[in-house]
């Protein structure tokens, strides 16, 4: 599984370097960054709860 972030729409609420500190984490103006762009299996769970949380939707994956 890949991720992607839209920086464009990203605010900088946390939810998912919060709740998924294992695959975003906080970039030093405090937008998400990724830790992995693609996601190992054992983290696809954290993953896809840190992007459910996202109020600005501004993270997906992609093929």
């Amino acid at each position: 599984m890949k991720l992607k972030i839209d920086l464009d729409i990203c605010q900088g609420h946390g939810r998912c370097y919060d709740l998924a500190p294992k695959v975003f984490r906080e970039d030093d103006r405090g937008y998400v960054e990724l830790i992995h762009e693609t996601v190992p299996p054992e983290l696809e769970e954290e993953a896809r709860k840190g992007k459910d949380n996202c109020p600005e939707l501004a993270i997906d994956f992609v093929n």
